[in-house]
């Protein structure tokens, strides 16, 4: 199952995020966030967050590598493996693997670094394309039947 969103504006973008947020905030979901730098992977965290009713300040983990939100509608967990790269990703896989189950939302980006052996079986994946200034493609794959179902959500 896939679903392909065109965002034309920050509005829309918003739209997503409410939409993803309300979707998760009932089972949870691992999410493999994929883009070029700019993309909006961190922005599309923060809107999300914003939905669950995050209270905590959402910034990018690329120098912490995690960063953990308790205070909105469930756990929220924000990983960033940009600075590890390939062969670092293994200091933190029983981490990922950790944040992988249960009612949470563990959000990492640039998943690319880690190889699919490594990553939970059931995960949702965003791919981010940068359009131009304002435009931006959210393309959202499943692996994993909890996944699915998310994923179909999103495309209704």
């Amino acid at each position: 199952m896939t679903c392909s969103l065109r965002c034309e504006n920050i509005a829309d973008t918003e739209k997503i995020a409410k939409k993803f947020a309300e979707i998760v905030s009932e089972t949870g979901a691992f999410v493999c966030l994929h883009g070029d730098i700019g993309a909006g992977k961190t922005a599309f965290t923060k809107l999300v967050c914003k939905y669950l009713d995050v209270k905590q300040k959402v910034t990018s983990p690329s120098f912490v590598i995690l960063n953990e939100y308790k205070s909105g509608k469930l756990p929220v967990y924000h990983f960033d493996l940009y600075r590890l790269e390939s062969e670092g990703v293994s200091t933190v896989t029983d981490e990922l693997s950790e944040y992988s189950e249960g009612k949470i939302l563990t959000m990492v980006e640039w998943a690319e670094f880690s190889p699919d052996t490594e990553l939970p079986f059931d995960r949702v994946i965003v791919n981010i394309t940068y359009l131009n200034e304002t435009e931006r493609e959210f393309d959202f794959s499943a692996i994993g039947e909890k996944s699915e179902k998310i994923v179909e959500k999103m495309a209704l």
